[in-house]
């Protein structure tokens, strides 16, 4: 089990080193999605909590932070 977590981090830090702008980028269309869900009446308890939008927000510092870590 532990080598199954840590080939999957392995993997994962060589994918984020190799794109290290994918994690902001995707946090702008969770942004961008959120926005658009705002448009359309009716989404219901989504838009109320804006779960796109703080969940966008988070990606991307974390994205930032990682970003400057393997930089």
């Amino acid at each position: 089990m532990d080598k199954f977590i840590l080939n999957i981090l392995d993997k994962s830090a060589d994918f984020m080193a190799e794109r290290p702008g994918f994690l902001p980028l995707l946090a702008i269309v969770f942004i961008l999605f959120n926005f658009l869900l705002q448009i359309f009446p009716g989404t219901g308890w989504i838009v109320d909590s804006n779960l796109f939008l703080h969940l966008g927000l988070v990606i991307g510092i974390l994205g930032l932070l990682i970003i400057r870590a393997l930089g």
